[in-house]
């Protein structure tokens, strides 16, 4: 979004239309990876402390045990694949960061302080604003990037 477009805007719908808009994006998004971060966590942690008890209880003719063992090994696998396939805890932390960082230039707008103290107050906030947003999106870009070079390594 260029500067100059956003001054035919006023402030407020600035806040509003854009602003608020990211700051509940973002932390939507954190909220929903940090869910999936812990949820899969704990799936592995439950799966692969349960492996040694069940192996204690382990014998000769216990084809079920085995059986659970095994795929119990292979859910840990998949999770630890998962997790690192998505990152789920980079995005979320990456997300709230975003997320407070567009909150702290926004209240610090409000309040008309440093270093939003001046007449040309809206358009330095403007340019701040988009320079997290576009940080962020290309932060995004990169890793998507990264995903597929690792995808064409592998094959």
């Amino acid at each position: 979004m260029e500067v100059k477009a956003v001054m035919n805007l006023a402030p407020e719908e600035y806040l509003k239309d854009r602003v608020d808009d990211q700051i509940n994006w973002y932390d939507r998004k954190s909220q929903t990876n940090q869910r999936w971060y812990k949820r899969l966590r704990i799936m592995e942690v439950v799966a692969a402390a349960s492996i040694p008890f069940l192996v204690g209880y382990m014998t000769e003719g216990e084809f079920w045990i085995k059986f659970v063992v095994g795929f119990l090994g292979v859910v840990v696998t998949v999770i630890t694949g998962i997790i690192g396939l998505y990152r789920f805890q980079e995005n979320w932390i990456e997300y709230r960061t975003t997320c407070e960082s567009l909150k702290h230039e926004k209240y610090l707008f409000l309040t008309q302080s440093e270093p939003y103290a001046g007449e040309e107050s809206f358009p330095f906030f403007v340019e701040r604003i988009e320079a997290l947003i576009s940080t962020e999106n290309t932060k995004w870009y990169q890793r998507l990037q990264s995903k597929k070079k690792d995808v064409s390594l592998n094959n």
